[in-house]
């Protein structure tokens, strides 16, 4: 049976994400997001709503780890893809990819008019 090792929960609301993206543009993108969730974000019809879903995922897995935005945390180092179907779910780089790459990590995304939520689960491995 696997151990629950961390979990993690944000929200976000979206209007934040569309002033960022006003203000500061490619800037704060390329600070927070991998050139692929870029890519993805900038291909939907609201961006900022994708955008927000992404970071409150980034949030959440800081928190189910622990650090926080310190640390070995870097925002670029959680990457979220998403599956055909549409299921969401992390990519780690780095040190996080070293850490925790091995251990069972949860992801779920909500979307509701002005807010966007993300859970994180992160369990062991063990049979």
């Amino acid at each position: 049976m696997s151990a629950v090792l961390g979990i993690g929960i944000d929200i976000e609301e979206i209007a934040r994400f569309e002033s960022l993206t006003e203000q500061w543009g490619l800037r704060f993108e390329k600070k927070v997001y991998t050139e692929e969730e870029i890519r993805y974000c900038s291909g939907k019809t609201r961006p900022p709503q994708h955008f927000a879903a992404r970071f409150a995922a980034k949030e959440a897995f800081s928190k189910a780890i622990g650090t926080g935005w310190t640390g070995s945390f870097r925002w670029t180092d959680v990457e979220v893809r998403n599956d055909e179907a549409g299921k969401p779910s992390f990519v780690l780089h780095n040190s996080l990819a070293e850490k925790f790459g091995e251990r069972n990590i949860q992801l779920s995304l909500s979307h509701s008019g002005a807010y966007v939520t993300a859970m994180v689960i992160i369990q062991s491995n063990d049979a």
